[in-house]
C-alpha cells in the first residue's frame, strides 16, 4: 500500500470521527481523487475492522457507528503523548480545546486525561505555538483555515518593507516557520505563488468566491 494511500486512508478515518456524516463526492473534491478511489478506500477501512455505516438518499452518507473508538492498543503509551501533544500545540494557537475533543474521540476520555499533563514524548519539552500575537492570530488562522476548506479567495491589507499593498489571494497552506505563522497561496496581484506572514496581514477577510486549485 502506497504512504500517498495510507495518508488518505488516516485522513478520511479523522474526518469521520469528527464529522457525523459525510458523502462520498465530499470525500472525492477534498483528497482530489475519483469516486471509485473513493469507495476502495472505505472498503479498505471496513477490512481493516472500522465500522463504518453508509446510508443512500438525502441526508444520507459515510458515517462511524455510534460508540467507537480506535483501540488504544494499537498505539503505545509514548505514541499517545507524542499524538496529544502535538494537538495541545495546535491549541495554544487555537485559544480552545477544539483538538484535544478530537483525542477524545479517537482515544477515549480516560486515556486523554490520563495524558493529560505530558508535553512531548520526553516529557522535559513544551511545545507552544502561540506567540506574543496571539490575540490576532487566532481570529486570522480560523478565517484563513475556513477559506482553505471552502476553496474561497481571501483578501486582505500587506504591509512589508517595500510598503503598502492590499492582496487578492487563493489560499493553500497555513505554515508554521521559525516561530512565525505564514499563509502560503497564489497571489493574484503577482500571478504566482506567495509566502505572506500573518503579523504583517491587517484587515483579513474572505471574499465569496471559490477558486479551483491550480498545478503546484
Amino acid at each position: 500500500m502506497s504512504v500517498i494511500k495510507i495518508d488518505r486512508l488516516i485522513g478520511i478515518l479523522t474526518i469521520l470521527l469528527q464529522k457525523e456524516r459525510v458523502t462520498a463526492p465530499e470525500l472525492s473534491k477534498k483528497f482530489e481523487v475519483s469516486r471509485r478511489t473513493i469507495n476502495r478506500d472505505i472498503e479498505d477501512l471496513c477490512k481493516a475492522g472500522i465500522p463504518l455505516v453508509t446510508s443512500q438518499g438525502v441526508g444520507g452518507g459515510i458515517c462511524i457507528a455510534e460508540g467507537y473508538k480506535v483501540d488504544k492498543t494499537l498505539f503505545t503509551s509514548k505514541e499517545i503523548q507524542s499524538i496529544f501533544a502535538g494537538l495541545k500545540s495546535l491549541d495554544s494557537v487555537s485559544g480552545d480545546s477544539k483538538y484535544k475533543q478530537l483525542v477524545y474521540k479517537i482515544f477515549g476520555r480516560e486515556v486523554v486525561d490520563a495524558e493529560d499533563n505530558v508535553y512531548d514524548e520526553s516529557g522535559h519539552i513544551l511545545i507552544d505555538l502561540a506567540s506574543h500575537y496571539k490575540g490576532t492570530l487566532a481570529p486570522k488562522i480560523e478565517l484563513i483555515r475556513a477559506a482553505i476548506d471552502e476553496s474561497k479567495v481571501i483578501e486582505f491589507d500587506y504591509y512589508c518593507y517595500s510598503g503598502e499593498s492590499t492582496r487578492v489571494v487563493e489560499p493553500y497552506l497555513l505554515v508554521f516557520q521559525w516561530s512565525s505563522w505564514y499563509i502560503w497561496g497564489f497571489c493574484r496581484n503577482r500571478k504566482d505563488f506567495r509566502l505572506f506572514k500573518l503579523n504583517r496581514l491587517l484587515n483579513l477577510r474572505s471574499i465569496e468566491e471559490v477558486y479551483t486549485k491550480r498545478e503546484v
